[in-house]
């Protein structure tokens, strides 16, 4: 299961993320913390924690350096 969300991730890397400009305002970008999430914690926690990282990427929170924890 943690291979398809991996596989999902990769191919927004390579396919939409070329076409869209650099926006993220955090370090590691949305994508790569996604990535670093799934390969360290067990998958329902990983989602969990990519969409709270999703939801906080807007005008209203600074951005910054936020590692996968």
């Amino acid at each position: 299961m943690k291979r398809s969300f991996l596989f999902i991730v990769k191919a927004y890397q390579l396919i939409i993320s070329p076409m869209l400009r650099p926006s993220c305002r955090y370090h590691p970008t949305c994508s790569n913390y996604a990535i670093e999430a799934i390969n360290k914690k067990p998958l329902f926690e990983a989602l969990y924690l990519v969409l709270i990282r999703v939801l906080k990427c807007n005008p209203l929170f600074g951005g910054g350096e936020d590692p996968v924890r």
